[in-house]
Formats: C-alpha cells, sequence, structure tokens
C-alpha cells in the first residue's frame, strides 16, 4: 500500500473551543495522543492555538483517511487531479462544524472552520500515482467508518 502518512490541521482562536477542535481532530487522527495543541499569536497579537495530528504507521493512517467515508473518498478520487500537488501528496478539508454535528462533510478553502487535511502518497519506480491512490481509496472504501457522535466526539472520548 502507497499511503505514506497523514497529517490534520487546523487552528482556533481565542474565543474558539480549543477542546472541541482538538477532540475533532483527534476522531479524525484515530488517537488522542497524536495531537497536538500549540498556543502561539496570530499577526495582529491575539491569542491562538495551532492543532495538529500527525501519523505515520500506515494502518493508523489509512484508518483514519477511512473516517472519511466512502462518499467523500469517491469525491475525492473525481477530484485527483486538481487535490494532488508535484510531491505526491493530496490536499483537502474537513468543515469543522460539520464534523462536531455529527457528520464529515469536505468542503473548500473558501470555507471558514476547516480541518485541513493531507495524505503523502509513497510512489516507486514501476508505479504511477493514480494508481496507487486508487489503491489506497479501494481499502479505504471498504473499512467501516465511526461515526463522530458514536464515539463521544464533544466529550474527547
Amino acid at each position: 500500500m502507497g499511503l505514506h502518512h497523514i497529517t490534520w490541521r487546523a487552528t482556533a482562536s481565542a474565543v474558539d473551543d480549543v477542546d472541541a477542535v482538538a477532540d475533532a481532530v483527534a476522531w479524525l487522527i484515530g488517537d488522542e495522543s497524536w495531537v497536538e495543541v500549540e498556543q502561539t499569536t496570530s499577526h495582529f497579537g491575539s491569542e491562538m492555538h495551532m492543532i495538529t495530528a500527525f501519523c505515520k504507521k500506515k494502518s493508523a493512517a489509512l484508518n483514519s483517511f477511512a473516517r472519511l467515508g466512502p462518499d467523500n473518498l469517491g469525491l475525492l478520487s473525481k477530484e485527483f487531479d486538481a487535490r494532488m500537488d508535484e510531491s505526491n501528496t493530496l490536499h483537502f478539508r474537513i468543515d469543522l462544524n460539520a464534523l462536531i454535528g455529527g457528520k464529515v462533510v469536505l468542503s473548500d478553502a473558501s470555507k471558514p472552520d476547516t480541518i485541513k487535511g493531507q495524505i503523502k502518497i509513497e510512489v516507486y519506480p514501476g508505479q504511477t500515482i493514480k494508481s496507487e491512490f486508487d489503491s489506497i481509496l479501494e481499502t479505504a472504501s471498504t473499512q467501516q467508518p465511526p461515526n463522530p457522535t458514536d464515539e463521544n466526539l464533544l466529550e474527547g472520548k
């Protein structure tokens, strides 16, 4: 399988519920110990938090990617060319408010309150990036992702 790693990133301002954002990222990555919350200041000096989760374990990264659900994975397949960069990284965003509400919805950069996702795909000589991505999608699509509300996303469990 060609999934090298997955990364999730979100920001929360001083008026946001940082714990709710961190819990959403923890649900996406599948393990709260992989979530880091860094307090910093914005360009204008206001307090903000950078929430990041990173997983290089291939099976756990695939499980995290599968949490997008079959419909979103299908949409990523259709938009593959627009979302893939020259370093074999696929970029996408999840609507944060929808996720906290129990639904995983792909979003775009024009929308506020998103969680940025990236998967890095390994490609070796003789392989194509598209065939490796299709293989990842096939495996991820067969997994039954948990429902965010079933795992008490807002409770941090």
